[in-house]
């Protein structure tokens, strides 16, 4: 099914409208004229529009049709009128490769070009040719660009050709299309494509190399392969070898490869308009793992287009249509169509699918809506002015609030995966993402600044969605209620009241004795949210001193009097005057706890015109919680 969907997007966006040639970067333009003289090396090196929104602009190089070549996998092979400098012009930019190595490639890449002229006749590759000999006769020299990278691209044009490359001349055309023919013409028997039903004629070649996998090696990795023949290997059983296990016709093999390098690449040019990139289709999730997803359908492609945005938020990439998935409400979309998710790691041999997901735009956007609204948590970090939408949490923020100083590359590749999965399936978050938030927040509960407070709302939001998942999912294992946006103060949990009243001792210390260097919550926060009944009993006999000692300052006395009843409160649903604290919680419970002291603290705080809204929002709120002026 994956092949057959990557060969349906090849199709529909006309990637292989010429199966003989494909799209490559080429970096540098070799200029000849007549008799082979050279006239000058151009780059063409430019900032596509996409790139040119971020902050840190990538440069890349323009995209030309070259003829289709076999990857090298080992061994050197020159290609017909393009390579790198080591087989153009003999001549490594790093000065790494023996001389010996480098004068066989350039023969190599010599002989291609003579073999293409005395087939052709063709006036622009005898000028390219002529040029080559003269250069390594030593009657012309070459200096290459001093930002020449190793693997960077050189290709010729022909003077009287201005804009076109050597190998867009209709005599190297149709000697390469002829070529392509010869080698299938009468090889092997015939067999059935396992991936678009046609029979085809020849030997079952190795996939064509996928690039940009992360973690693969830069010359590709193939997505369909099989380890050398040994004698008990299982597929030589029946006299098979290599590929012939699962046969793939060559162009439907370059068709997948195709479309798949095109998901991989962020700025693929656009084969049906010149100078135009196709829409970005994959995010990079780690060092060594990316996700790609395409809809089967022009229908879905708005939808698509919006995704990366979406998950990165990122207004400016989302119309306004579907900036309402990060309010968690689902827009008007009734298509229907097949979408499809795929996750690929790169190792030196080869690209291992990590997932495979197919669902349709409209489940998939349904999903997204849910996976924010789960996400919705008061947050005590101020939004930045360029970013007035909720949730603010993109998908980078979520994963360094996982992370040790938010270094995401310490986060396991298949946590950071099954996070995405969550999202777009609509399915429970994993539990292991539960015991990172909780490991992290009691790491850094007393980080200050602003970095420190958004990682902060990031695991809160996290935990909550992690809790309210299960709780959805799992309703006869999990006897809590699904906490809201906002301190919610009818919430039986046990763990959520104790952490709503940690942060009310944390304020009355506040009041009473100012800013310290080690808070109650700095001393106290790890313990109380594991074992509360070694802890409380204490910090409440604390706070009556602190509630004493503020209230002799008459300008904090109301506040204090109303913070008094609210421990009252709080308190008296453990009786602790026979420590009916609980003598532990359990790893949902201390979720739970987390997310009370993280909602109390921020309803401290309120302004009051915020807070007049909120009990308006909660009128089954018990008195202790009714502060609004005149009541």
């Amino acid at each position: 099914m994956i092949l057959q969907s990557l060969l349906q997007l090849a199709q529909r966006e006309s990637l292989r409208e010429d199966p003989d040639f494909e799209p490559k970067r080429v970096a540098w333009l070799v200029h000849v004229g007549e008799g082979g003289n050279l006239l000058g090396i151009m780059g063409t090196h430019y900032i596509p529009a996409e790139e040119a929104k971020k902050e840190k602009p990538r440069v890349v190089a323009k995209s030309f049709l070259l003829p289709r070549e076999k990857p090298v996998t080992r061994g050197d092979r020159a290609f017909l009128l393009y390579n790198k400098a080591e087989y153009v012009f003999g001549i490594d930019p790093q000065q790494k490769r023996p001389s010996e190595t480098l004068q066989k490639r350039f023969a190599l890449f010599r002989a291609k070009v003579r073999i293409c002229l005395q087939e052709t006749q063709d006036e622009g590759v005898l000028a390219v040719y002529s040029f080559l000999m003269d250069l390594a006769a030593g009657r012309q020299s070459v200096s290459l660009p001093k930002d020449c990278a190793t693997n960077e691209l050189f290709a010729f044009v022909y003077a009287a050709d201005i804009e076109h490359l050597v190998t867009d001349r209709p005599k190297v055309r149709e000697y390469w299309k002829k070529n392509r023919e010869n080698l299938e013409a009468n090889a092997g028997t015939q067999k059935t494509c396992l991936v678009s039903g046609a029979k085809f004629q020849g030997e079952v070649g190795n996939f064509p190399p996928i690039k940009k996998v992360p973690g693969g090696s830069t010359s590709g990795v193939a997505l369909v392969s099989f380890n050398p023949p040994t004698v008990s290997s299982a597929f030589s059983s029946y006299g098979w070898k290599g590929n012939d296990n699962a046969p793939i016709s060559r162009d439907a093999a370059e068709s997948c490869a195709t479309a798949l390098n095109r998901l991989l690449d962020p700025v693929y040019s656009d084969p049906r308009q010149a100078g135009q990139t196709l829409a970005q289709r994959s995010l990079r999730l780690s060092a060594d793992t990316a996700v790609c997803y395409w809809a089967s359908k022009e229908s879905g492609e708005t939808f698509t287009s919006a995704l990366s945005g979406l998950l990165e938020a990122r207004p400016e990439l989302v119309k306004e249509l579907y900036r309402s998935i990060w309010r968690g409400t689902m827009p008007d979309i009734q298509d229907e169509s097949p979408f499809y998710v795929l996750t690929l790691s790169g190792t030196q041999g080869r690209a291992i699918v990590r997932d495979w997901f197919e669902a349709t735009v409209r489940k998939v956007a349904r999903n997204l809506a849910k996976h924010f609204e789960d996400l919705m948590i008061v947050c005590h970090a101020p939004k930045p002015k360029h970013h007035d939408l909720q949730p603010q949490f993109p998908m980078r923020v979520l994963l360094e609030s996982l992370a040790p100083r938010g270094n995401i590359e310490k986060i396991p590749s298949p946590v950071i995966r099954q996070i995405l999965k969550a999202a777009l399936r609509g399915a429970p978050y994993p539990f292991s993402i539960l015991q990172r938030a909780l490991e992290r927040t009691k790491a850094e509960i007393g980080s200050n600044g602003w970095t420190a407070h958004h990682r902060r709302d990031a695991r809160a939001a996290l935990i909550k969605a992690v809790l309210n998942r299960r709780k959805r999912f799992h309703p006869e294992t999990t006897p809590y209620m699904e906490v809201q946006r906002d301190m919610d103060p009818t919430s039986s949990s046990e763990g959520y009241a104790l952490g709503c009243l940690m942060a009310v001792l944390e304020r009355v210390q506040q009041e009473a004795i100012g800013n310290v260097n080690a808070s109650v919550v700095d001393r106290y926060f790890r313990g109380a949210s594991a074992a509360p009944k070694a802890v409380f009993v204490r910090l409440l006999k604390n706070a009556r001193y602190h509630v004493t000692k503020a209230r002799h300052d008459e300008t904090k006395a109301g506040f204090i009097f109303r913070l008094d009843k609210l421990i009252d409160e709080l308190a008296s649903r453990f009786d602790p005057k026979h420590n009916g604290f609980p003598a532990q919680l359990n790893l949902e419970q201390q979720g739970l706890f987390v997310l009370g002291y993280h909602q109390m603290r921020k309803w401290l705080w309120m302004p009051r015109e915020e807070r007049s809204k909120w009990e308006s929002d909660h009128p089954d709120a018990p008195r202790e919680y009714v502060w609004a002026k005149g009541k």
